[in-house]
């Protein structure tokens, strides 16, 4: 069985804290500490560094939660979840510099802390399999792209997409996601190359990270396009020129 996920917990309202503690154990997660102090957390970390960290946004002593996930962050890539009972703008603005996993404001509920860490999870395995599998994806063919289809890699194979059934494309780092009427697909190529083989009758950029199918747009609003339920973000500046573009095909 895979070691149980290693959770420390720094949070300054004790009860609250323990409590915190009995529900990830009820959960199956290893509680590596209850630290009430940022300084304490740094120095926790050198010693053991967890998976997680819980971290109260508004710690007593000479760091707040912010100021401490910033220094840990100097030398490790701990996933931050902020525990706040105060949600403000100034607050979360604050926040937001350290590029947290999520918040969970107080007081909570079990099942929304339980959700906050199933999804953190499933970054960091997602992002540990993105990291081990760099190399090997560099070694397998490379996609490529034709006027009416695309080949890629899929389950060791390499597997025509018809570029008609495909809804859109969602940039995900240096990766693509291609959604299709079948299924999705994980393609090795970032959306700009992607956006400069594609043919363009037929597609278009909207968004910094969407290429759409112009013939899948199923609704246009004013920051938005709704293609099979999903809306698409779109920039002002592309709006004009989608419509534009609508009218030609």
């Amino acid at each position: 069985m895979p070691d149980p996920v290693k959770i420390l917990i720094v949070e300054d309202e004790m009860v609250i804290a323990a409590n915190i503690s009995l529900q990830l154990s009820d959960l199956g997660y290893d509680v590596t500490g209850i630290l009430p102090r940022g300084e304490e957390a740094l120095h926790h970390i050198q010693e053991a560094v967890p998976d997680i960290v819980l971290m109260d946004i508004q710690l007593k002593g000479e760091l707040d939660g912010v100021e401490t996930a910033l220094l840990m962050q100097v030398e490790h890539n701990i996933p931050i979840i902020y525990l706040t009972a105060n949600a403000d703008e100034a607050h979360f603005n604050r926040a937001k510099e350290t590029h947290p996993y999520g918040f969970v404001s107080k007081p909570f509920k079990k099942l929304d802390l339980q959700r906050v860490i199933e999804l953190t999870v499933e970054r960091i395995n997602y992002r540990n399999l993105s990291k081990n599998s760099q190399i090997s994806e560099k070694k397998q063919p490379d996609p490529f792209i034709l006027s009416d289809r695309i080949f890629v890699r899929h389950q060791e194979r390499m597997v025509k997409i018809d570029t008609k059934n495909i809804y859109y494309i969602e940039a995900d780092r240096n990766y693509c996601r291609i959604f299709s009427k079948d299924r999705e697909y994980l393609l090795v190529m970032p959306l700009k190359d992607v956006d400069e083989k594609l043919p363009a009758k037929h597609f278009l950029r909207i968004h910094r990270s969407y290429i759409i199918n112009l013939t899948c747009v199923d609704e246009i609003a004013g920051t938005h396009v709704v293609i099979s339920k999903k809306a698409i973000p779109m920039s002002k500046a592309m709006r004009t020129e989608l419509l534009k573009r609508l009218q030609t095909l």
